[in-house]
């Protein structure tokens, strides 16, 4: 493996990494990711029902939600809730249109007539029936513009009022602190909808509930100052108390951008470096004190009226995963007294690693020793139950049977980016998958022993990714940490549970909303 000699950095430089966490050997490691890039993940086929994804009858789901709701009250619970993204991204078609149709606003006929700008139309077309609306309505008419009107017509001057930090600044604040839903006596914001989630299924027996959010720098007093205004209003409602916490991806979990040439970029003297993506967060919640800790994006939540199998399918995930940790914790404790082990119960927890844990080894016939010493390896590990809905075209990864790095073979959840889609072999894995993840998850971070996992242990650092991407009109290469889900829990226990769709209810666009669960 090539190596960068750390002389080819200036001492300003050096300190640069040390002020913000970064060791040099980080950094090297990242340069030398862009030289050799990522491989592949490999991956032999699809989880499918009954191979890789547990699918539950009623009478299952009932009684795990039952074993849920008796277990749950003694247990320190947490809701992690990745939320640092700006709205900018959900609102793209409208900036566009909005920069297009600057000195023009198309009436109804022209839009639809305009392939472009359809999404739009759509927008328009409904825009009573977003949350924002008579916010919206209210800010126009401030500056004399009744927005029913200007909605058939004078498009850019509402989007302006929207988006604008002149106006509602839409445009740039977070997902969590946008309308979402209408209510009859309220609108509510995706952090609120958070906060009724935790309530439903993350209540400890003191009636305390633990909400963790990851946010960005610059929105972390907007988020404090929103939760202030509504929390004593759910706690009243709920009989709950909200203990609810902030945290920032971590400087130290920045990378290094480089030019064409994979030489570090340097800007005014200064080494570029730019956020790890959602895979950073695996700092974050390593810092979580808590033993089962549910992690959902911010945006995925829907109207009450509608949360049913949302609350009923979190509970099951939990109520497995607890399940399996109470069998995986009496098996340690046996292999703890390894001389009181027969060869029946030693082939007993191989079988549970096997088709429960679904963790298939490389060495076919180990000795007695190293038989115990692999299987408390992989027993000892952090658990994650995911929910698994069926493919109906939705983006997203999806769980694969893959080979690890040890190359034993387990259950993994993988993007597309990690897979060679130019394999033929590899696509047709691809297009036969029945699931995909809808980010759904429940994890429970302690060993038997009532340790905490520290769980930047179990990340993969070869499931990373290389982009592209622009900087002040040059072209540079920004690197990826491995995603969240998917390197950064390469080495954890996975279970994969079939949820129904109406659980994945993720705004990636405005007109998102208009969907019938969020109405």
């Amino acid at each position: 493996m090539p190596t960068i000699e750390t002389t080819r950095f200036t001492e300003e430089e050096l300190a640069q990494f040390e002020n913000r966490g970064i060791s040099t050997e980080e950094v090297e490691r990242q340069l030398i990711n862009f030289q050799e890039g990522f491989p592949f993940m490999e991956i032999l086929k699809a989880a499918t029902l009954g191979d890789g994804i547990m699918q539950l009858s009623e009478e299952e789901v009932n009684k795990l939600v039952a074993d849920f709701d008796k277990n749950i009250a003694t247990v320190n619970v947490s809701k992690f809730i990745p939320a640092s993204g700006a709205a900018t991204r959900m609102f793209k078609n409208l900036f566009g249109y909005k920069d297009q149709y600057r000195d023009y606003s198309p009436s109804a006929a022209d839009v639809i007539e305009d392939a472009n700008v359809t999404p739009t139309h759509s927008f328009f077309e409904h825009i009573e029936q977003f949350a924002f609306y008579d916010s919206l309505k209210a800010a126009l008419k401030e500056d004399g513009i009744d927005l029913d009107i200007a909605a058939k017509r004078h498009h850019v001057s509402v989007l302006d009022k929207l988006l604008g930090k002149g106006g509602m600044n839409y445009g740039t604040l977070p997902k969590g602190l946008l309308k979402f839903h209408t209510y009859s006596d309220h609108v509510a914001t995706p952090v609120e909808e958070h906060l009724k989630e935790g309530a439903a299924y993350a209540q400890q027996q003191s009636g305390l509930v633990q909400l963790h959010f990851t946010v960005s720098p610059q929105h972390l007093k907007a988020f404090k100052s929103h939760v202030a205004e509504v929390q004593s209003k759910y706690e009243a409602k709920f009989g709950v108390k909200y203990e609810i916490s902030y945290s920032i991806q971590k400087p130290s979990t920045d990378t290094i951008a480089v030019t064409n040439d994979n030489k570090p970029f340097v800007e005014e003297g200064t080494v570029l470096f730019r956020p790890g993506g959602h895979g950073a967060l695996i700092e974050n919640l390593n810092d979580i004190d808590a033993e089962v800790i549910f992690i959902k994006n911010i945006d995925n939540v829907v109207n009450d009226r509608v949360a049913g199998d949302t609350i009923t399918y979190k509970k099951v995930l939990a109520s497995v995963a607890m399940k399996t940790q109470e069998q995986i914790f009496a098996y340690l404790k046996q292999l703890d007294e390894p001389a009181l082990l027969t060869a029946n119960d030693i082939e007993e927890i191989a079988n549970f690693v096997q088709q429960t844990l679904c963790v298939v080894p490389s060495q076919k016939n180990p000795s007695r020793e190293s038989k115990i010493d692999w299987l408390k390896s992989k027993l000892n590990r952090p658990i994650r139950a995911c929910g698994m809905v069926k493919n109906e075209g939705e983006p997203g990864g999806g769980p694969f049977w893959a080979v690890n790095n040890d190359q034993t073979i387990s259950l993994q959840i993988v993007e597309s980016s990690q897979i060679n889609l130019q394999s033929l072999e590899k696509l047709e894995i691809v297009n036969h998958a029945t699931h995909f993840n809808p980010v759904d998850l429940v994890c429970l971070v302690k060993d038997y022993q009532g340790n905490k996992f520290d769980l930047k242990k179990y990340v993969d650092p070869k499931t990373g990714f290389i982009t592209l991407k622009s900087r002040n009109g040059q072209e540079i290469k920004a690197q990826e940490l491995p995603g969240l889900w998917n390197g950064a829990m390469s080495d954890w226990n996975t279970i994969f549970i079939e949820v129904p769709i109406m659980t994945f209810n993720p705004v990636k666009t405005v007109n998102d909303l208009l969907r019938d669960n969020h109405q």
